[in-house]
């Protein structure tokens, strides 16, 4: 007769895969990444941008632009949190309002899958990647790439807001997430153990399983 086969310990929550969504926010153009976190393990899935020169001064267009375009990534990636950068100080006012909505709506995009989000101020950002607050927008791209092992970027200067938002995201890492809240202040892990039904329901698609292994 078979010894009876003990039940295999849960993996450690830090150990299971994690995706964060990073976007760094702009009314012309918007950095959005994409990695995976496992344990001290980053990979990065996709870095970006949403370029809404052409679409001119129309600022409702941008702002619709701007969360069908969340909504793609959310529903194609699945990311489990959303890391976006703080407006910053120093603009004039209807500048700083525009910046204002365009957050609004990718962090409305984000909830309305049931996502939660935490801000992140620039100088955070910047010095969680480089040790510096006042780091350059190349500096924190350099960083990034030595980082990440990223590949040489051709046309880098075109996506230093991708590498912005990535930098987001990886701040967001290396905080472990504990700022990260939803409705109500209660963690996504908590959100999701009171509502297992929640679990994908948003999109109508569950995250992939890995195959078992023979």
């Amino acid at each position: 007769m078979p010894a009876p086969q003990r039940p295999r310990p849960a993996p450690a929550l830090d150990l299971l895969p994690k995706i964060i969504l990073g976007v760094d926010p702009g009314t012309q153009i918007m950095g959005y990444a994409l990695i995976e976190v496992r344990g001290q393990r980053v990979d990065v899935l996709c870095y970006d941008v949403i370029n809404m020169k052409a679409l001119g001064s129309n600022h409702a267009v941008k702002l619709k632009r701007i969360f069908d375009r969340m909504l793609e990534l959310i529903d194609e990636y699945l990311p489990d949190e959303l890391a976006i950068e703080a407006p910053f100080f120093g603009v004039n006012v209807q500048s700083m309002l525009k910046l204002g909505r365009a957050q609004g709506v990718a962090i409305a995009a984000a909830l309305s899958r049931q996502i939660p989000y935490v801000e992140y101020a620039p100088t955070k950002v910047k010095q969680s990647v480089t040790g510096s607050g006042s780091a350059t927008k190349e500096q924190v791209a350099h960083m990034l790439r030595q980082t990440l092992k990223l590949p040489p970027i051709a046309e880098a200067s075109k996506f230093l807001d991708a590498t912005d938002a990535l930098a987001v995201a990886l701040c967001h890492h290396y905080m472990k997430g504990n700022n990260t809240t939803v409705s109500g202040g209660k963690s996504w892990g908590k959100f999701l153990a009171e509502n297992p039904e929640r679990l994908g329901a948003s999109t109508g698609v569950a995250k992939k399983k890995a195959p078992a292994k023979g």
